[in-house]
């Protein structure tokens, strides 16, 4: 811990890029962890069948009936102690910025401002026919009461703003990434398999340029070799983090 502390004081421009796991201590379910979504079906159907956009477009009913169980009950869960650390690090000029995988707004709820979705976010929905949006607040009761959002406009189902398999990532904020990564001195990899491409490589940009790279995950991952640091406990990690900043 001391090393990473020191790597934190001397560094003049740190990332963090989180991913399912730092949400779990939250008490949200992991995507490829130990009993995550990925390691079973949901009513017969694979998770990424359910958060495919051709399935979507042919009947919306799958998701929003999968996703009233684990995306439409965010109000539910608070910020663990990582995110509450990455929103102080950022008040006391340690953070730059903060890319995540996740999609539970959570990072934002514990009071960080500089958070880039790579995934997309549930705050925001759209009509794929003629562009209405609508928010989560306004969509989560429907989908609580077994609903549909529909576009007050056309009628047609609303979708989230979350990037579906079969859709390209937001390409601007991946070149806005790239440019961030490049110039960072030190990449807090937490909580995420760095196995989703291509935001999985987004690390590796700062270790190619020569910076630090420490990975905080239960699980290993492919990029442990490239690490300056490892740690496989992320509650103990950033306890003692919260602890350090007080």
């Amino acid at each position: 811990m001391t090393q990473l502390k020191k790597l934190l004081e001397n560094s003049k421009h740190t990332i963090a890029f989180t991913g399912a796991g730092v949400s779990t201590l939250s008490g949200i379910r992991d995507f490829r962890g130990k009993g995550g979504f990925y390691t079973s079906d949901y009513n017969g159907f694979q998770v990424e069948d359910l958060l495919s956009l051709p399935l979507f477009v042919k009947d919306p009913s799958y998701f929003y009936k999968w996703a009233g169980e684990f995306v439409y009950v965010l109000d539910s869960f608070e910020p663990s102690v990582v995110h509450r650390v990455l929103a102080t690090m950022e008040q006391k000029g340690l953070l730059h910025s903060l890319y995540t995988q996740n999609i539970d707004l959570l990072h934002t709820k514990a009071g960080s401002k500089k958070v880039y979705e790579l995934h997309g976010s549930p705050k925001s929905h759209y009509c794929m026919n003629c562009k209405t949006t609508a928010s989560y607040e306004e969509v989560e009761p429907l989908v609580q009461q077994g609903k549909m959002p529909t576009c007050e406009s056309c009628g047609k189902v609303m979708k989230p703003d979350i990037i579906f398999y079969g859709e390209n990532l937001n390409q601007q904020l991946l070149q806005q990434a790239d440019q961030d990564f490049s110039k960072a001195d030190l990449v807090l990899a937490l909580g995420s398999s760095l196995t989703v491409q291509p935001v999985a490589s987004l690390p590796m940009v700062t270790v190619y340029q020569g910076g630090h790279l420490v990975i905080v995950n239960a699980q290993k991952t492919p990029l442990d070799s490239y690490a300056t640091l490892t740690f496989n406990d992320l509650e103990n990690t950033f306890t003692e983090l919260e602890s350090w900043l007080i």
